[in-house]
């Protein structure tokens, strides 16, 4: 990326295996929203703001759990060429449980970010666009 060449991404990447399903019909798009924009965020926020970012609050300051916890999140996707996107957005979920102690607010962040890319790689793939040089 620092000599200007765009990174590439690994063969196992989530999303990247999903693509071939992205767009290809009613179906698997809806499934894919149901997956990624509801089952997902229940699970990982219960997991990583729910129980790790609440525990690690016990033990240290709030900035410090929302990183760790953060990191945590990012690694547990197994994409490292994401990293800085996954934390990203693991601090922000993690802000906003420790604004509002209520696990709703993040999961519905994360659902609305999840979503959100899986509607707009498929409105690109109908327009005719090839979404793997895309991405």
């Amino acid at each position: 990326m620092l000599l200007g060449e765009p990174p590439t991404r690994e063969e196992g990447d989530a999303l990247l295996q999903l693509l071939p399903i992205i767009g290809a019909s009613p179906t698997s798009t809806a499934s894919l929203i149901v997956v990624t924009g509801v089952l997902a965020p229940l699970l990982e926020e219960t997991v990583f703001r729910g129980f790790l970012l609440t525990s690690l609050s016990k033990w240290m300051p709030t900035p410090a759990a929302i990183f760790l916890s953060s990191s945590a999140f990012a690694i547990a996707h197994l994409t490292p060429g994401e990293f800085p996107q996954l934390f990203a957005l693991g601090v922000l979920l993690g802000f906003t449980y420790s604004q509002t102690r209520n696990l709703l607010t993040p999961m519905l962040v994360h659902s609305v970010w999840n979503s959100g890319v899986i509607i707009l790689l498929t409105f690109l793939r109908l327009q005719g666009y090839n979404i793997r040089e895309l991405i």
